[in-house]
């Protein structure tokens, strides 16, 4: 059964090999840019853990690692659509599996959940593996965002 927690500093090789994995995977299924080569960096991922956003999903080892921020992202301010509500939302990114089981998705979005009653995600519209968890999971398209340095990315919600 797999349990949530914070990540620490200890988790930091296990965290970075499992986000090297994700680009390899989503380089070989036709979304090579999204997080290029180096994305997140380690600094970036220091930030999420001193900010105590990164959690990790795991049995006995790490098989998830997902941001859940606090509160709605700013970048989600300024979509070009329309939101399904205006209520308060927290926000995942980052998310992304070691392989190890399948529909690991599920297991990241049913913890968010027993947090929160709205989530907003976003994705590259060449990352259709993601796109089709997201919608698979009951998460809505509902518009584009743009992020400085990142472009643009399909903006997503769920209502629980």
């Amino acid at each position: 059964m797999l349990k949530f927690r914070k990540a620490t500093l200890d988790d930091l090789s296990e965290i970075e090999k499992i986000y090297e994995g994700a680009r390899a995977f989503m380089r070989e299924t036709g979304n090579p840019t999204q997080w290029g080569t180096a994305y997140p960096s380690r600094d970036v991922i220091l930030s999420d853990v001193e900010k105590g956003e990164l959690y990790v999903a795991y049995d006995a080892v790490i098989e998830a690692v997902f941001v859940f921020c606090e509160g709605d992202d700013p970048d989600y301010k300024s979509l070009d659509g329309k939101w399904l509500s205006d209520c308060p939302s927290r926000a995942v990114h980052r998310v992304a599996s070691a392989g190890l089981r399948r529909g690991i998705l599920s297991y990241v979005m049913n913890f968010c959940f027993s947090h929160c009653e709205s989530i907003k995600i976003d994705t590259h519209r060449d990352n259709t593996v993601m796109q089709k968890a997201l919608e698979r999971y009951g998460f809505s398209p509902c518009g584009t965002i743009f992020i400085k340095g990142s472009g643009e990315r399909t903006a997503y919600q769920m209502i629980k």
